[in-house]
């Protein structure tokens, strides 16, 4: 089994939100789904490499596709956005690359 993203408690306010939305039914593989998803995204790997553990890859494929259709997934990140603790939000940038003109030299 791959490494999951999801714990009982995320679960469980991710599914509330998904179901406030009126278009997502509470089933039991639709955490198994958004786990491939997240798995995807966290990995960049192809849809067809996304591990079965998760589901067949074109089950979670047509889904995302769905949910991206419906908006549902913008949904989830804007209320998830707004749900965000930013007292402790940290901007790094030592891996922005500046121009060589950008250091003030002439």
């Amino acid at each position: 089994m791959p490494r999951t993203i999801l714990t009982d408690e995320y679960w469980s306010k991710l599914i509330r939100l998904m179901l406030r939305t009126g278009r997502v039914y509470d089933k039991p593989e639709h955490r198994n789904t958004l786990e491939g998803i997240l798995y995807r995204m966290r990995v960049g790997c192809p849809w067809r490499d996304v591990p079965d553990a998760f589901g067949h890859w074109s089950a979670i494929y047509r889904r995302f596709n769905l949910w991206s259709k419906k908006g549902i997934l913008m949904q989830l990140f804007v209320e998830l956005r707004q749900l965000a603790d930013l007292e402790w939000e940290f901007i790094d940038g030592s891996i922005v690359k500046a121009h060589q003109h950008a250091t003030g030299a002439c």
